[in-house]
């Protein structure tokens, strides 16, 4: 192909390697620098489609924003170079915003390619709502933060997309249960590979499934929740009726719990009800 002056994004297989578009191979071919965000990885990855020799330069979360400017340069004085990530689509929970951002503030033509994406391969077959999601990225390692971040979303609207590493899934899977209760979580795990494979399950039933498969450890993962579905006027009226009737014969706790299930409201909002029917 014709050598283009520009920063091409161009995304690489997630697992299956016939997952790449001829246009990509035709430009990780054609330029000048590849920069990749780990040379091991990414050299015998390029050689399985014949691109050998490529001049590859170390891109990654840790040199992105040292690097960026000097990319940039590289760009104007007349090369053409491409960027890639391990796998999937750059810049999707992977290195470089930095240098598109200087790319685009200088004038610099950034030219992305359309391609693999692990968030929106598994969202396709999660079965959960398509027309507004939101891609969360990476969740955080310590509890705290990981309580946090997900109670800050856990009322959005729309379908929840992470990342999650296999050793610490049923971790989140506990804390998932206990924010998330009976809303559906779909894990997809193993993507385009041969051990393909989607747990489509409640939160609060996530972990047991997760803990049936003695191979759920093996594989990146693409954890999705469904859009949060606030209560209706009329289910908590229905849902405080049937309180009232259930509280003359069983407890608090119970009729709580029962109504909640019954008519699908939350059970902090009717222990708060359930308070003023008692008073």
């Amino acid at each position: 192909m014709e050598k283009i002056v520009a920063l091409f994004i161009v995304p690489t297989p997630i697992g299956n390697l016939k997952d790449i578009t001829q246009r990509a191979i035709d430009i990780l071919c054609t330029a000048d620098v590849i920069l990749a965000e780990d040379t091991r990885h990414s050299f015998p990855l390029l050689e399985q489609y014949g691109i050998l020799k490529p001049n590859l330069i170390s891109y990654h979360d840790f040199n992105e924003q040292q690097k960026a400017e000097k990319i940039v340069e590289l760009i104007r004085s007349g090369n053409m170079v491409a960027l890639i990530s391990d796998a999937g689509t750059p810049l999707i929970s992977d290195p470089g915003y930095h240098l598109v951002n200087q790319c685009v503030s200088q004038g610099v033509k950034v030219i992305p390619l359309p391609g693999a994406c692990a968030a929106i391969t598994a969202l396709c077959a999660s079965g959960l709502p398509t027309d507004r999601f939101s891609f969360e990225g990476f969740l955080p390692v310590k509890e705290k933060a990981l309580y946090d971040a997900l109670n800050k979303v856990s009322k959005k609207d729309q379908t929840l997309i992470f990342y999650e590493a296999p050793r610490r899934i049923i971790k989140t899977a506990k804390v998932l249960a206990e924010i998330f209760g009976d809303r559906e979580v779909v894990v997809a795990r193993e993507l385009t590979k041969q051990f393909e494979t989607f747990y489509y399950a409640k939160a609060n039933t996530l972990e047991a499934q997760l803990l049936a498969d003695p191979n759920y450890e093996k594989g990146e993962m693409v954890l999705m929740i469904a859009p949060c579905k606030e209560e209706t006027d009329s289910d908590l009226v229905k849902a405080k009726e049937l309180m009232g009737i259930l509280l003359e014969y069983t407890s608090q706790k119970d009729a709580v719990k029962i109504a909640s299930e019954f008519c699908k409201v939350k059970k902090n909002l009717l222990y708060t009800e359930a308070l003023k029917m008692t008073d």
